[in-house]
C-alpha cells in the first residue's frame, strides 16, 4: 500500500534486547564504582565524628582535673553502681562508678550524673546507668545503645536497663592514668602527657553488640574491661563470632587502626601493626621512654 504523500515510517520507540543488556551493564558498572567511593566517604566521616567524640572526652578529663586537683579514677569492682552520698554524686575515690560517670558534668550531662529528679539512691542509680550519651559510641560501629542487664552481683540481681560504651581508658596494668580506686595527677604522668595514652576505642564481637557480655555490660561499670583495656595486648580489629569478646584489648570498626586521645588531649590513630613495645609504653605513664609518633 502507498503510504499518503509526506508521511514517514515510523520506527517504534522501544529497546531492542541487545540495548537493554548495554544500559544495565552500564548502570552496573557505575554503582561498582560509586559504591566503594560512598562507603570510603561514609567511614572518613565516622572516623572524624569518633575522633571528635575522644577529643571531648578528653577535654572532659582535662576540666576534671581542673576543678578536682587529678583525673578520674578507675572506679571499684567491675558490680559497682554510682555512688551517691547523701543524695549528692561522689567524687575521687568515693566513687565506686568509673570513669564514664565521674565525666558527665564536664560533657553536658550534669543531670544524669545527679540522678534526674529522683528522690532515692536506687532511681538515682537507674537514671545514671541507663541513660545513653551518644559521646560514649563510635559511628563506624553502631548507634547509641542499652542493654538489659541482669546479675546476682550487680545491684542484687534487680534487672536494669544500662547504656553502653564503646571507649575504654589505658590501662588494666595500673601504668596509665586510670587505675584502681586511684587517683593520678598531671605530676604523676613523667613521661609526659603528649607520650601517654587516655581513652581510646575499645575492640568488640561485632555479632554480639548489645547482648550480655563481659566486655559491654554498661559505661558507668567500676575498673573493668567494660570500659579499661590492657596496653601490653596490642590493638586489633573488630571481629564477628557466636561467642567472645574484645580480650582487653584496644581496637575498633576502623579500616587499618583505632582512635585515641592522649593526657594532653591531643588525638591520634594508632595502626593495629604497631610495635607491641612501643604501644606498651604508650600506656605507662612513667616508664622513662618518651615516645614521638609520627600519626
Amino acid at each position: 500500500m502507498l503510504l499518503p504523500s509526506g508521511a514517514a515510517r515510523s520506527r517504534p520507540l522501544a529497546f531492542t534486547l541487545v540495548e537493554l543488556l548495554v544500559v544495565i551493564a552500564i548502570i552496573g558498572v557505575l554503582i561498582g564504582l560509586v559504591l566503594p567511593a560512598v562507603q570510603k566517604i561514609r567511614e572518613a566521616a565516622s572516623r572524624l565524628q569518633c575522633q571528635n567524640n575522644l577529643r571531648q572526652l578528653g577535654l572532659a578529663f582535662q576540666h576534671h582535673h581542673n576543678q578536682h586537683g587529678y583525673f578520674p579514677t578507675g572506679g571499684g569492682e567491675w558490680w559497682a553502681t554510682p555512688t551517691y552520698v547523701n543524695g549528692v554524686p561522689a567524687i575521687g575515690k568515693q566513687q565506686e562508678a568509673g570513669w564514664g560517670f565521674q565525666v558527665l558534668p564536664f560533657i553536658e550531662a550534669d543531670t544524669v550524673w545527679k540522678g534526674g529528679s529522683a528522690t532515692n539512691d536506687l532511681d538515682r542509680i537507674r537514671v545514671a546507668v541507663g541513660t545513653p550519651n551518644k559521646l560514649f559510641f563510635c559511628p563506624s560501629r553502631r548507634l547509641p545503645q542499652t542493654n538489659e542487664f541482669s546479675d546476682p552481683a550487680y545491684l542484687d540481681g534487680t534487672p536494669v536497663e544500662c547504656a553502653l560504651c564503646d571507649y575504654a581508658g589505658s590501662n588494666y596494668e595500673e601504668t596509665g592514668i586510670l587505675r584502681f580506686h586511684a587517683t593520678t595527677r598531671f605530676q604523676d604522668i613523667t613521661d609526659g602527657t603528649s607520650n601517654t595514652l587516655l581513652l581510646g576505642d575499645k575492640r568488640m564481637n561485632r555479632a554480639r553488640l548489645g547482648m550480655p557480655n563481659d566486655d559491654d555490660t554498661g559505661y558507668t561499670t567500676g575498673f573493668d574491661d567494660d570500659v579499661i583495656r590492657r596496653t601490653d595486648l596490642p590493638p586489633a580489629p573488630d571481629y564477628s563470632a557466636p561467642k567472645g569478646d574484645g580480650g582487653f584489648r584496644f581496637g575498633s570498626s576502623h579500616i587499618g587502626g583505632f582512635n585515641a586521645v592522649f593526657a594532653d588531649g591531643s588525638i591520634h590513630f594508632i595502626p593495629y601493626s604497631i610495635d607491641p613495645t612501643v604501644f606498651r609504653y604508650l600506656g605507662n605513664r612513667s616508664d622513662g621512654q618518651a615516645i614521638h609518633l609520627d600519626y
